[in-house]
């Protein structure tokens, strides 16, 4: 497991990108954690989201989504240099 935790909902819009592939291609800290549910009712058919290291991360689209949580787990990582 990395270091660096994203958790996604499988019924979220940012699962038609296929974010598991390419931020632990990108980032080998990263762990993606596909759920069923992350019991946040609703959000996930609202706009496209994932959780880093507990923190919620939203984008209007996916390609945004997937920006924003790139730059979390930058910002997460360089904790550890």
């Amino acid at each position: 497991m990395g270091i660096v935790v994203v958790e996604v909902c499988d019924g979220n819009t940012i699962t038609t990108i296929d974010i598991e592939a390419i931020l632990e291609e990108e980032f080998p800290e990263v762990a993606v954690l596909t759920s069923d549910c992350l019991s946040f009712c609703g959000l996930c058919r609202v706009k496209p989201y994932a959780i880093v290291n507990n923190r919620r991360i939203f984008g209007k689209s996916p390609e945004e989504c997937l920006d924003k949580i790139r730059e979390a787990i930058r910002e997460e990582l360089a904790i550890y240099q």
